[in-house]
């Protein structure tokens, strides 16, 4: 018997209403549309995509932020749709979230150790103060901080270390499952792969799931089991990372894939580079068809008209005309 997913999301839509006064005509953004995927307990899904698909939102969503006005969030079995109170509550301790920026997240008016304690006497977690002090010191060496750095404020710290807070603070009520919110998009280079190994060493020695929302590709395949490729609030391909990566099926993903830099000046040169041309439609009035037909170099008359449905390919799952019979 296969094992069950420990967050499964089907045909989500998470829609904006923007409209200006009572008198315009109504504007809808179309943040998340019809996203399906799920997540394996004790493995990381990365979620990629152009800047404004729709990744955060999502991953907002997920965490209840947001609400969505159509599809299904399920966690352990159960629909968090309808969860309030104490099951709302619950949900929230097990769900937790690392924001991208680790400047505008942390209080810079709370002490390292005052943000990391929070969650804790939000959740009643501990039974006193002096037993939560341990754990937040716990925390700071298993984030790579030092246990005097407890009594420092935010200002004090650089980027990584930061990030390396709010680390700590998403662990601070023992989670199952972290939404990571492009962790190391505002981060250093040299840094980045720190807090990426961190988040792996993490994983194993805690059996965490992750979503992991990034932009670079290259770190994405790195820390992931399963890939989704997100474009205009869409899943356009879904499947193994490695088999994302060495196969790419969705026009969409072969450009992204074609864009990641590399190091060997030879093999650059003789890399194809596929060059997207025009502007990405608006949220607010997509394309009828295929969200990618207008800037897509394969598409048909019909991509123009017919929204592809999801269908399986091998590993995968793509949107995409090409791969229907």
């Amino acid at each position: 018997m296969s094992e069950a997913p420990i967050l499964s999301v089907k045909n989500l839509k998470t829609h904006f209403d923007v409209t200006k006064g009572i008198f315009s005509k109504k504007q809808i953004v179309k943040a998340v549309d019809d996203v399906s995927f799920d997540v394996m307990p004790n493995s990381t899904f990365g979620l990629v995509g152009e800047s404004g698909c729709g990744k955060t939102t999502l991953g907002r969503t997920i965490v209840k932020l947001y609400n969505p006005v159509a599809g299904s969030i399920t966690y352990k079995g159960q629909d968090i749709a309808r969860l309030k109170g104490q099951e709302l509550k619950k949900y929230r301790k097990d769900v937790q979230m690392i924001f991208q920026d680790p400047y505008a997240s942390l209080n810079p008016r709370m002490t390292v150790g005052e943000i990391i304690k929070e969650p804790m006497d939000i959740h009643n977690i501990y039974n006193n103060d002096q037993e939560r002090e341990e754990r937040v010191v716990e925390l700071l060496r298993i984030v790579g901080l030092k246990p005097d750095h407890i009594r420092r404020y935010p200002a004090e710290f650089s980027g990584g270390q930061r990030q390396r807070i709010g680390i700590a603070r998403a662990l601070a009520v023992d989670p199952k499952f972290i939404v990571c919110d492009e962790p190391i998009s505002a981060l250093d280079v040299s840094i980045q792969a720190q807090v990426v190994n961190l988040l792996e060493q993490i994983q194993h020695d805690l059996g965490l799931s992750y979503l992991f929302i990034a932009h670079d590709l290259n770190m994405v395949k790195h820390i992931s089991d399963t890939i989704g490729v997100m474009y205009l609030g869409h899943m356009v391909e879904s499947g193994p990372a490695n088999d994302i990566y060495h196969r790419p099926l969705h026009p969409y993903t072969a450009a992204l894939l074609s864009a990641i830099p590399i190091p060997d000046p030879n093999t650059a040169k003789a890399k194809r580079r596929i060059v997207l041309e025009g502007e990405i439609p608006s949220p607010i009035n997509p394309p009828a068809g295929c969200p990618f037909s207008t800037r897509c170099q394969k598409a048909t008359n019909r991509c123009q008209v017919e929204r592809p449905e999801p269908i399986q390919v091998g590993t995968r799952l793509v949107s995409c005309h090409l791969y229907e019979k």
